[in-house]
């Protein structure tokens, strides 16, 4: 249970970068906003294979 929270906290993130830019920045930081939610995708595919490699091992 503990890798379904940290994806679902890192695609809560990826959502509140997109809605901060859209709401605060009314679009003007469009390349940043992007950048972080590629990060943060990166970030979620890292967590979800080492978290699978764990499983695997037990």
């Amino acid at each position: 249970m503990k890798e379904i929270m940290g994806l679902y906290f890192i695609l809560i993130a990826i959502y509140v970068v997109n809605l901060t830019n859209i709401t605060l920045f009314n679009g003007d930081w469009n390349g940043i906003a992007m950048w972080l939610s590629t990060g943060l995708f990166i970030a979620g595919t890292a967590y979800y294979l080492m978290s699978r490699e764990s499983i695997k091992k037990e």
